[in-house]
């Protein structure tokens, strides 16, 4: 999934989360969704990161 997905993904949970009138385990289920969205959102960047440290290496090398 790429970050801009998981981003508009945690942004609907989050504001689905505070419009609608939920149960406890129905709360529970979307926090525990917009979690999964986080981590796959830092995930992402991280990988983004790297390929920057990457390159910034590789530019580094040129000089």
């Amino acid at each position: 999934m790429e970050l801009e997905e998981i981003m508009q993904k945690l942004e609907a949970t989050v504001t689905r989360m505070e419009q609608e009138k939920m149960t406890l385990e129905e709360s529970y289920q979307c926090f525990s969704e917009g979690m999964e969205y986080v981590k796959a959102g830092n995930q992402a960047i991280d990988g983004v990161e790297k390929k920057i440290q990457v390159l910034m290496g590789e530019g580094q090398d040129h000089e």
